[in-house]
């Protein structure tokens, strides 16, 4: 019968005596690794193809827009309408990539490593949420500032269009914000009560789908025209009337419009650029006392992040 052998290694123990950052560097350091992760830093390259994928496409319109008005001079794109383009693809990015920077953790029980002092659940939720926010509004300010600098080549003189429409900046620097904000909140709320990913991207996805269409059915316009028939010399004649067009839903239409949760930061949008040539949800829209869609929108917002603060302050540590 052997006799067993061990050894004891005496590697002795030393307290931390480095640097202690203290709770906002904790912060920043979830910030840095959220904004890496939204990104694709540090991750294989199947991570970084749609982070890149929608920068391209988000930017791509007013980059050849630029690209032809610095050669031809000629044409205006609004900064309004590249928003009512580029709100829909911001929002398919952040269905797929959101729920990246919060299930993962939740998953693989690091969530409850990371919400112990000095970092909080308010901490952790607005370290995420605010690091994909700024990666949303740096493309979408970037898209803009190329729709300016566009409008700016095409105009006869360049230095006389920025003096009178240097108001833009602001307009779509806050425009920019509000629809980022939005398409931000609500797949991160989404993906707080799920811990699939795709269940969450494709639930977002399905809300958005399913609410246009329904919202544009309740709002379309039909028209009819009367006909009278007589007869004259023997013969009938045809005498069409005036055209009639209504809403199927009648005067209720300009409620059923908000219905369509996509447009809900485009409305906002609208407003802030004051837009003079709106669509027909946006006229409907404009029927209703400001404070309806302002309201709309904000309960689409806070709602959310409301429910995405609590599941995370409802965790047990």
């Amino acid at each position: 019968m052997s006799q067993a052998q061990g050894e004891i290694y005496d590697l002795g123990y030393q307290h931390y005596d480095g640097p202690r950052g203290g709770r906002m560097q904790a912060v920043r350091s979830l910030w840095v690794n959220s904004f890496r992760t939204t990104v694709g830093l540090g991750r294989g390259a199947r991570a970084k193809i749609l982070p890149v994928l929608m920068s391209l496409v988000v930017i791509a319109p007013p980059a050849v827009f630029l690209v032809l008005a610095a050669v031809v001079g000629s044409g205006k794109l609004s900064h309004a309408d590249f928003y009512e383009a580029t709100s829909i693809l911001l929002l398919l990015f952040a269905a797929i990539i959101a729920p990246e920077l919060l299930i993962p953790d939740r998953r693989n029980g690091v969530t409850t490593l990371y919400l112990v002092r000095p970092l909080t659940a308010f901490d952790y939720v607005a370290a995420r949420w605010s690091a994909f926010l700024t990666v949303a509004l740096l493309v979408t300010l970037f898209g803009q500032v190329l729709v300016l600098i566009g409008n700016s080549l095409a105009a006869e003189q360049a230095r006389e269009f920025l003096q009178e429409n240097w108001i833009d900046i602001p307009r779509f620097i806050l425009a920019g914000v509000i629809i980022t904000a939005f398409v931000t909140t609500i797949p991160m709320a989404v993906a707080a009560f799920t811990e699939r990913r795709a269940y969450a991207a494709a639930f977002v996805i399905a809300v958005f789908v399913i609410t246009t269409p329904m919202s544009g059915l309740l709002t379309t316009e039909w028209c009819e025209r009367s006909v009278t028939f007589a007869v004259e010399s023997g013969e009938i004649v045809e005498e069409a009337g005036p055209e009639e067009c209504r809403r199927i839903t009648g005067d209720y239409a300009k409620w059923f419009v908000l219905l369509d949760v996509g447009r809900a930061p485009t409305h906002i949008s609208d407003m802030v650029f004051e837009d003079d040539t709106p669509d027909d949800a946006s006229i409907l829209v404009a029927e209703l006392p400001p404070a309806v869609p302002i309201a709309w929108y904000g309960l689409l917002v806070i709602g959310p992040g409301a429910l995405l603060l609590w599941r995370y302050w409802s965790m047990k540590i």
